[in-house]
């Protein structure tokens, strides 16, 4: 379920989420970033839009917005009051997503393939940590066997002289 009045971090990302991808598949909004100067201006600008949205709908301050996301609260009003376009696009997704017109099964499973691929992605950055630590591990052993051994050898010959 979407929050649509978030009262979380969680549930602010969440539908910080569903606003960004439900307004970047919308048909009209595909056809606008098929040209990659477009695109890069279009999906930054819809990423603070639709993060302003679900900070305001959580309670956030024009001020608390523009200090999180890291731009200037004219900006962070103007996406909020409409007067962008990426602004104006991402309400109408807000307001799809209210009266269950936007279909977020979609939006929904890409959200939860990404999670388990960031998630399987952090594993193996773990795993990988765990596997050099192994190395590292192997090799002092090595070397302190290798001073064992010197040690033995130079008790072997301290008892040889006292026998």
């Amino acid at each position: 379920m979407i929050p649509l009045v978030p009262t979380s971090r969680t549930e602010i990302d969440k539908l910080e989420h569903v606003l960004i991808l439900g307004t970047l598949f919308r048909p009209e909004i595909l056809e606008l970033i098929k040209d990659p100067v477009e695109k890069v201006t279009w999906v930054d600008s819809l990423a603070i839009a639709a993060g302003a949205l679900a900070r305001e709908k959580a309670g956030y301050t024009i001020r608390e917005i523009a200090d999180e996301l890291g731009r200037t609260e004219q900006t962070i009003r103007k996406h909020l009051k409409g007067e962008t376009k990426a602004g104006k696009l991402v309400r109408e997704t807000y307001e799809m997503l209210k009266r269950g017109e936007l279909n977020i099964e979609e939006v929904e499973k890409f959200l939860e393939a990404v999670v388990r691929k960031e998630d399987i992605e952090e594993k193996l950055a773990n795993i990988k940590k765990l596997e050099e630590e192994i190395e590292k591990l192997k090799k002092e052993n090595e070397e302190l066997a290798k001073k064992l051994e010197k040690v033995k050898e130079i008790l072997k010959e301290a008892l040889k002289e006292f026998e």
